[in-house]
C-alpha cells in the first residue's frame, strides 16, 4: 500500500472516537464528506451513531467501545479491519469522559478532588494511548499513519475552572509531542487540534448568548468558531498537505489564543 504522505483522505480508513454526537459527529461528517471510510466510535449514543453511519452506509460503520478499555479498543480495530479489509490509518482521539461544561458548578482549588482528575486522565490520556497502540500495527503495515488528538485552548487561556479536564488535555499535548518523536521514524505523524468555545455543540448548548458575544468580541475575527471550521483543521492533519507536520498543537479559536 502507498505511503500515507501521498494518500488522499478518500483512500483512508479513519477512526473518530466519541463520534456519536457533539464535536465528534461534526468531525466524522467532515471525513465522510471527503470520501473517507469511517469508524463511528461511541459509548452511549447508539442511535445517533447509527444515524450518522447510515448517511454513508457503504463507507461508515458504528462500533461501540469504551476507549479506556484496551481490550475493547483492540476488538474495535479488528472489527474495523474485517469490515473494510484494511487497517485504520487515521485516528482522531476526541472521546471524553462524562463532563459538565458549567463553570459555576465545577470544583475550585479548595474542593477539587483527585478522583475528578483521575477520571479525566483515565478517559482522555489512557483512551488516546489505547487507540494509538491498537492502530500501530496497521499503520506500520501501511508505512505511515495519522494521529490527531483533540485538545483545548484552556491551558493557554484558563478562564474557567475546568481543572481536571484542562490538566488531562495538557497531558495529552505532552503525549502528542513525545509520541511524535517516537513514531516519526515509522512515518506516523501525531498532532493536536485545540479549540475554545464552539457555536454550537452539545457542550455549549446551554451557554448564554452573552458569553458567545464576549468571546466573539475578543477574537480578531470577531466571531465564535463553528464545529465545522474546527473539523476543517482536523482534515488538514489527515491530508497529504500536512505530511511534514508533526508534534504540533494548532489552536482553532478565531485567534483568541496565539500559540
Amino acid at each position: 500500500m502507498s505511503n500515507l504522505s501521498s494518500f488522499p483522505i478518500q483512500d483512508q480508513l479513519v477512526l473518530v472516537t466519541g463520534a456519536g454526537r457533539g464535536l465528534g459527529a461534526h468531525i466524522a461528517r467532515a471525513f465522510l464528506q471527503q470520501g473517507a471510510c469511517l469508524i463511528v466510535n461511541y459509548l452511549h449514543s447508539a442511535d445517533a451513531a447509527a444515524t450518522l453511519a447510515a448517511e454513508a452506509p457503504e463507507r461508515a460503520l458504528a462500533i461501540q467501545a469504551d476507549v479506556s478499555d484496551a481490550a475493547a479498543v483492540q476488538a474495535m480495530m479488528a472489527q474495523a479491519r474485517a469490515h473494510f479489509g484494511k487497517p485504520v490509518m487515521t485516528v482522531v482521539n476526541n472521546a471524553l469522559p462524562d463532563f459538565k461544561f458549567n463553570g459555576d458548578a465545577r470544583p475550585h482549588a479548595d474542593t477539587l478532588g483527585w478522583e475528578s482528575l483521575h477520571q479525566q486522565f483515565a478517559g482522555v490520556v489512557r483512551g488516546a494511548l489505547n487507540t494509538i497502540q491498537a492502530a500501530l500495527p496497521g499503520m506500520r503495515e501501511v508505512g505511515a499513519g495519522r494521529v490527531i488528538n483533540i485538545g483545548t485552548n484552556l491551558f493557554q487561556n484558563p478562564v474557567v475552572p475546568y481543572h481536571d479536564y484542562t490538566a488531562a488535555k495538557a497531558a495529552l499535548l505532552s503525549l502528542t509531542r513525545t509520541l511524535s518523536q517516537d513514531l516519526g521514524p515509522d512515518g506516523i505523524t501525531v498532532n493536536m487540534v485545540s479549540g475554545g468555545l464552539l457555536r454550537t455543540t452539545d457542550a455549549s448548548a446551554t451557554t448564554p448568548d452573552a458569553v458567545f458575544d464576549l468571546i466573539a468580541a475578543s477574537t480578531p475575527l470577531r466571531r465564535v468558531t463553528t464545529p465545522q471550521e474546527f473539523a476543517d483543521a482536523v482534515l488538514f492533519f489527515a491530508s497529504p498537505w500536512s505530511r511534514a507536520v508533526t508534534g504540533q498543537n494548532l489552536v482553532v479559536d478565531g485567534g483568541l489564543v496565539k500559540n
